[in-house]
């Protein structure tokens, strides 16, 4: 078991291009003192510069998967050279008919050593146990696709 911190602190200033609201703009400080300027998605009137928290869970699904990947992979005798995923997120309605990111895609695209390659099946079966094994997968509800670059 482990904590994880992060800091978010917004100030109260008028919107960069529309005065009659508040700007969505904040700073997002991690638990190792890294700052991320962070806003809202632009069509919520957030800062196109910034990430915003939609981009970030992604970012968090895509990266938990690929890390926890590169563990299942290398513990079956499979050396990951290059992981590379171009993820997406879609913003709908969940069940409840609230706002939710209700279903991810994660496209990776990986290369092996060229002394052990695993078959379709053997990738498969390696993202199926990322999947599962995924501490942020494992903390959504989504349905999360995952569909490997056919070049992998």
């Amino acid at each position: 078991m482990s904590d994880h911190y992060a800091e978010v602190e917004w100030t109260n200033q008028t919107h960069s291009t529309q005065t009659d609201t508040y700007s969505r703009d904040h700073t997002v400080t991690l638990e190792n003192g890294q700052i991320i300027e962070n806003s809202a998605a632009p069509s919520y009137l957030g800062n196109a510069k910034s990430s915003n928290p939609e981009t970030l869970l992604l970012a968090a699904l895509a990266s938990c998967h690929m890390l926890t990947f590169i563990a299942v992979a290398s513990k079956r005798g499979y050396q990951v050279l290059h992981y590379k995923d171009k993820a997406k997120g879609t913003l709908g309605k969940n069940v409840n008919g609230r706002m939710a990111i209700t279903h991810c895609v994660l496209n990776p695209e990986i290369s092996f050593s060229s002394e052990k390659k695993p078959t379709s099946d053997e990738l498969e079966k390696l993202h199926d146990s990322a999947h599962r094994n995924c501490f942020i997968a494992n903390s959504l509800n989504m349905h999360v696709e995952i569909i490997p670059s056919d070049d992998t």
